[in-house]
């Protein structure tokens, strides 16, 4: 194993949860009375925890209206949207190919605790992972606070880990603590913004993504 410790997000990465994702803000606008966003605009905020996530892409200061947002989105999420998450084709036999190479595994998202524990139960995943950080634990994407708090608890250091993500929010919160990382071409945000950040690769697949790890 090149790294020691391998840290996923989450949607977009592992699971293929972006339409879900945005029909739930489609359908929370339309229950505050706010503007439909369209699916570009919501995909630019995936990654982000949900709050701050809410305010830049509604364009609002407001905590009150914010936060009626954000229990419209999760209603939509738990209870009326029926979209279905998968994981991409081959997840489980990544995670079981790291493991048995000996890399420990983490997850840094900006869900909820709530979202990524019903995540793991949903999937069975959950087993695999060391150490995870979520929104209610951590600043936002792209502050590093998440990969710092992951690399303190498990006492291991950045150059010895690497990030791996579908968004340029990933990609920026290892950059700033010098910790190597990989971008995802399958997920929400486009190539070109990844590469911009200087990753070490860019894949397209998640057997794409096991081949660099493993190789």
């Amino acid at each position: 194993m090149r790294y020691k410790l391998v840290i996923f997000d989450w949607d977009g990465t592992l699971m293929d949860s972006a339409d879900k994702i945005i029909n739930c803000m489609q359908i929370a606008a339309k229950h505050c009375d706010m503007p439909v966003p369209s699916a570009d605009a919501v995909s630019h905020i995936i990654g982000i925890s949900l709050k701050p996530a809410i305010k830049q892409l509604f364009g609002i200061n407001d905590d009150a209206l914010a936060e009626r947002l954000v229990l419209a989105y999760k209603e939509a999420f738990v209870s009326h949207d029926a979209t279905p998450c998968p994981l991409f084709n081959g997840v489980e036999d990544l995670l079981s190919a790291l493991k048995a190479k000996g890399a420990t595994l983490a997850v840094a998202t900006g869900k909820a605790r709530r979202g990524l524990d019903r995540a793991w139960s949903q999937t069975e995943t959950g087993h695999f992972f060391s150490a995870s950080r979520c929104a209610d634990d951590a600043q936002s994407k792209p502050s590093p606070d998440m990969l710092l708090q992951i690399l303190d608890e498990l006492n291991i250091s950045a150059n010895d880990a690497v990030m791996i993500g579908d968004t340029t929010y990933d990609m920026q919160m290892a950059k700033s603590i010098g910790m190597r990382r990989i971008g995802v071409s399958y997920g929400v945000h486009a190539q070109v913004h990844l590469e911009a950040l200087a990753p070490e690769t860019i894949v397209h697949s998640i057997g794409e993504l096991q081949q660099f790890l493993l190789r």
